[in-house]
């Protein structure tokens, strides 16, 4: 995509642990799910908390699906049959972002109106 910037693919362990790990209120909203579903629902739920938008699979690094594969159980190779276009993935959006708290949603459109930072 010209003009975005893409997710960084190489991670260290400490990054991983700090940016993919699910704390226990994010863990709970995994709920029943199980599988394909698990994996999908939670990688998405933790690349959305990190760059503010829903990713494509080829957006989510394979450390991350890795990394959060471990921590939940489940074997990584069921990323590949996650549907990003399906109707239950549109239903993990709506719950994904209703979870989102609404002062960050409202500190990043603060942000995100002010422009880039200068440094």
């Amino acid at each position: 995509m010209k003009g975005s910037q893409l997710m960084r693919r190489e991670w260290e362990l400490e990054d991983l642990i700090e940016r993919w790990t699910l704390d226990e209120a994010k863990a709970q909203l995994l709920g029943n799910k199980s599988g394909t579903t698990r994996l999908g629902f939670a990688l998405t739920l933790k690349f959305f908390e990190q760059e503010a938008r829903f990713p494509r699979r080829e957006d989510v690094p394979k450390p991350a699906v890795d990394y959060l594969a471990g921590q939940i159980k489940v074997d990584p190779a069921l990323f590949a049959a996650y549907e990003f276009t399906s109707r239950q993935a549109s239903n993990h959006r709506a719950q994904r972002s209703a979870s989102w708290s609404g002062s960050r949603r409202s500190a990043c459109r603060r942000c995100c109106s002010r422009g880039p930072r200068r440094r």
